[in-house]
């Protein structure tokens, strides 16, 4: 009987040791997410495609938001006559999350025309966990004005001409309304 508790006992010790090993484990790899420099948030997949280490949630403000778009968006290749200006649109309280969006707008103002007939936007949504470990990153969603597909950091390559699509189409649009 002694024997069998003691079996017991040592089987319990064990087990506790190797779920507290565990967890250590998994707050040191959770810990470890965010330890690189900035120089090195950029990162390029195998595809060729770029995206950003992004804000842990604890971390995560509306401007620092702001500045990781604008980061991620310098990774895009685009032609240099084109210009953006990002702006904080609003916060959404959700039931396990925040949701912050942004709106970026695009145009090619040039010498003859430097205020441009059309802009094209692209719509970020950054979603900050509130159930997550609060050092996970945020997620990040984007879309392009007046398409449905979502796009993620990462899994989409930009092309320059979604936004000269969305220029044109309002620029045919535009020709065609009578005021």
């Amino acid at each position: 009987m002694e024997s069998e508790e003691t079996y017991i006992a040592a089987l319990e010790e064990k087990a506790c040791a190797l779920v507290e090993t565990a967890i250590k484990s998994a707050q040191d790899s959770l810990r470890s997410l965010d330890t690189t420099p900035v120089e090195e948030r950029v990162k390029e997949q195998e595809d060729g495609m770029k995206n950003l280490k992004w804000l842990p949630c604890q971390d995560f403000t509306v401007e620092l938001g702001k500045k990781q778009i604008e980061e991620y968006v310098s990774t895009w290749e685009f032609h240099e006559s084109w210009l953006y200006c990002t702006d904080f649109l609003k916060e959404e309280e959700k039931e396990f999350s925040k949701l912050f969006h942004y709106r970026m707008r695009w145009s090619i103002p040039t010498c003859r025309k430097p205020i441009p007939r059309a802009t094209a936007c692209v719509y970020f949504t950054i979603k900050a966990s509130k159930i997550k470990p609060p050092n996970l990153p945020v997620e990040v969603f984007f879309i392009f004005e007046s398409n449905r597909l979502v796009h993620r950091p990462g899994q989409t390559r930009f092309r320059e001409k979604w936004l000269k699509d969305i220029i044109e189409s309002k620029i045919i649009m535009m020709d065609h309304v009578t005021f």
